[in-house]
């Protein structure tokens, strides 16, 4: 059931990092996808400058619009990503992003996992909320140029998705930019190679200390129609859940956490099928005890 569940799982992911980085003639081509699937934002992190991308990164989307000077804020952007996070919530970061898919593919080398824990973790957590205040919504919008331009900080700076299907694909391809790398591609990719490094050590650092859509997703957890609900008269508290969670969540006593990415992990390994993931609708009381009310 587990490795059937993890193969379920790897097959959604690779398909649909190929559906929506499926644009052949940029990798045959060269050119970018430009049309109008483009207006659409994918739920993972998908870097626009993707040679293969059919659809443009929400985060990227976030930072354009601040950045520019007409306008501040994208009500769209954040809608849809409000609204996918209230009814699935960080199951995205589960199974559909293409970053998370390439962390998950570098945790399976055969490595020793000597780095389970990274020192300060409980408050590197906080990290990603920062990033997506600061860096995503406050700096595109007030920090600009003499034409009153904002830059996309975070793609800038550090994300290492964007470095990876889209930074690195366009210099091997283009002797011109070969020529004019600086500073900040060596820096861009340095963070690259740190954040793969970790993830054959770690599971998914990215996820849990730096990625703004992570938190976006992850603040609707809580009250996402899909949840995680646990059977606390079947549940004993033997901690096999917990132990299999590689996003370090206490499963029996925070089912929805913000870091949970909804992989089924947990659930694979409960040894009395006391957890289960389902569409929730509300809640009600009946004789003293909660009962779910299924759509």
């Amino acid at each position: 059931m587990k490795k059937m569940r993890e193969r379920t799982r790897l097959i959604i992911q690779l398909a649909f990092a190929a559906l929506t980085n499926g644009y052949v003639s940029g990798f045959l081509g060269q050119k970018l996808y430009k049309g109008k699937l483009k207006q659409f934002c994918l739920p993972g992190l998908n870097c626009y400058s993707c040679p293969g991308a059919l659809g443009s990164c929400p985060i990227g989307a976030l930072q354009a619009v601040a950045g520019d000077r007409s306008f501040s804020f994208s009500f769209y952007v954040m809608g849809c990503l409000v609204m996918l996070g209230a009814l699935i919530g960080r199951l995205v970061c589960g199974f559909l992003c293409p970053f998370g898919l390439v962390q998950d593919l570098m945790y399976k080398i055969p490595v020793p996992k000597v780095l389970r824990k990274i020192p300060g973790d409980r408050y590197l957590r906080f990290l990603k909320y920062i990033i997506l205040v600061l860096m995503v919504l406050v700096l595109p919008d007030r920090v600009t140029n003499i034409i009153g331009q904002g830059d996309p900080w975070f793609c800038k700076w550090i994300c290492p998705s964007g470095t990876l299907l889209g930074g690195v694909p366009q210099v091997l391809s283009t002797p011109a930019l070969q020529a004019s790398l600086g500073f900040l591609f060596s820096w861009k990719m340095g963070i690259l190679i740190l954040v793969l490094a970790l993830s054959s050590v770690n599971y998914r650092p990215f996820c849990k200390y730096l990625c703004p859509l992570g938190a976006i997703y992850g603040l609707c957890n809580p009250v996402s129609l899909y949840h995680l609900e646990v059977d606390k008269e079947k549940c004993t508290r033997c901690g096999a859940c917990s132990r299999a969670c590689g996003m370090g969540v206490d499963v029996p006593k925070a089912p929805n956490s913000p870091e949970c990415i909804r992989c089924g992990k947990c659930a694979s390994v409960c040894p009395h099928d006391a957890l289960q993931f389902r569409f929730v609708h509300r809640k009600k009381e009946k004789h003293g005890q909660a009962e779910n009310i299924e759509n």
